[in-house]
């Protein structure tokens, strides 16, 4: 992999994955699992625990770009949009340095929704990988 290597996933959650997640990591915020609650915060209607939405970064990163045998070393967030289920998303990627001597690089991590376009949320991983970098 090389400095300006770019992927693209697409991908969007359930309310059930939501569920699942709020059972799996104890984050059980109505914001997040109740419909009346929701409707009284500035969201509307209940919003995607953010953690699950960056989530997709590790799909990606373990099992695609750059793939197998990745580590992740680091990871920063920041969450700029509310995401929901039943919304088409993309999570892009592009590599910004590698460091060939610690087979090392950073890499942009961000969400878009698909429909508006707008970012949701955006970071950087430094992602250790021997075989590709």
């Amino acid at each position: 992999m090389n400095t300006g290597d770019h992927y693209q996933y697409p991908f969007q959650f359930t309310q059930e994955e939501v569920i699942r997640f709020a059972e799996v990591s104890g984050d059980n915020n109505p914001l997040h699992l109740d419909a009346e609650f929701a409707a009284t915060t500035p969201f509307k209607k209940p919003i995607i625990h953010g953690i699950l939405g960056a989530s997709i970064f590790s799909n990606v990163i373990g099992t695609k770009f750059p793939g197998a045998g990745s580590v992740y070393v680091k990871q920063s967030l920041e969450f700029l949009r509310p995401m929901f289920v039943e919304v088409a998303y993309e999570a892009r990627f592009e590599v910004l340095s590698v460091n060939v001597e610690k087979h090392t690089a950073e890499i942009s991590t961000e969400i878009y929704d698909i429909q508006t376009k707008k970012l949701t949320t955006r970071g950087v991983a430094v992602v250790m990988n021997k075989e590709h970098f």
